[in-house]
């Protein structure tokens, strides 16, 4: 009897571990291997610089309020180092100084995948948001033509990155979601108004209407590094900042210029400079099919 209860016993246990190595297999081919995004050349990424406001120093080019007026000055030209790579603790860094509104861009397209980057604030502010929270943002699914939106950014969709705003969702240049979200019975302004909620009704988002909706809690931090990741999956996408979901977009879609919709779930990503410095590293990114465990968890 002892014999046959030890015989049991091995295989049940052998069972067990075929399962689990079964489970953690299907969750490494749902997780590819990351992809370095950032290197010292900053060589996968290419860098258009918007319109300088009129307080900046620099000939040549028609200045105007730092977004939507004047000329920018367009791809790859950066005279005044906006964007710049340095080294903290051995690391390549991203430094973006804010001083000219612009973004870096990916030079590929990607879908269905897990972004990951840290950043952190510097101390530097300019105009036009001398007097406004400090703010950059991580735009995803950029299509069409560089400088659409305040010949700064591309048609998107924004994962913002702001003081005590971090995972924000914004429409960029003609584009659309649904998100649960709830109104606010005080709202602050018209881009204050709704607020992601996992139990809500679903809102549709779409620019020049009601083009943001507010993370459900404030999970970053205003010193030191923040750790964002952005998970991409068909027309879904998840802003999570510093290990915690702040918000879900669903049903991502671009609108054309008869308003027609359809769905948006690839493209570039930017980096976006608005107005402050911001430090980023840390930049990879690897194919996923899948929430991963630590995430899922969450809903």
């Amino acid at each position: 009897m002892k014999s046959n209860l030890k015989s049991i016993a091995i295989l049940t246990t052998g069972i067990a571990l075929f399962f689990i190595f079964i489970s953690c297999g299907s969750q490494k081919n749902a997780m590819q291997d990351w992809e370095n995004l950032i290197d010292i050349e900053l060589s996968l990424w290419d860098k258009f610089v918007g319109a300088a406001h009129h307080t900046v120093v620099i000939e040549g080019y028609e200045k105007g309020n730092g977004m939507d007026e004047g000329t920018a000055l367009g791809l790859n030209n950066d005279p005044l180092s906006v964007f710049s790579m340095i080294e903290i603790d051995g690391e390549p860094v991203l430094r973006i100084s804010g001083e000219i509104y612009g973004a870096v861009t990916t030079k590929k397209e990607y879908g269905n995948y897990h972004l990951s980057l840290m950043f952190k604030w510097g101390d530097k502010k300019f105009e036009p948001r001398l007097d406004k929270p400090m703010d950059s943002g991580i735009l995803y699914h950029c299509i069409g033509d560089q400088g659409a939106f305040w010949n700064c950014w591309m048609k998107s969709q924004e994962f913002q990155i702001q003081e005590e705003d971090c995972g924000d969702y914004y429409t960029i240049a003609g584009t659309g979601a649904d998100i649960r979200a709830v109104k606010k019975e005080n709202p602050d302004s018209d881009w204050d108004i709704y607020i992601y909620n996992p139990q809500a009704d679903y809102k549709r988002f779409k620019t020049g209407e009601d083009g943001r909706c507010r993370k459900i809690a404030d999970y970053g931090k205003l010193e030191g590094w923040n750790q964002i990741d952005l998970i991409c999956l068909g027309d879904m996408a998840y802003h999570i900042v510093n290990g915690k979901i702040a918000l879900i977009v669903e049903k991502s879609v671009q609108y054309n210029e008869d308003d027609v919709s359809s769905p948006l779930t690839k493209g570039k990503l930017q980096i976006q400079s608005e107005g402050a410095e911001v430090f980023y590293k840390g930049v990879k990114i690897r194919s996923v099919n899948e929430l991963p465990n630590e995430f899922a968890s969450q809903l």
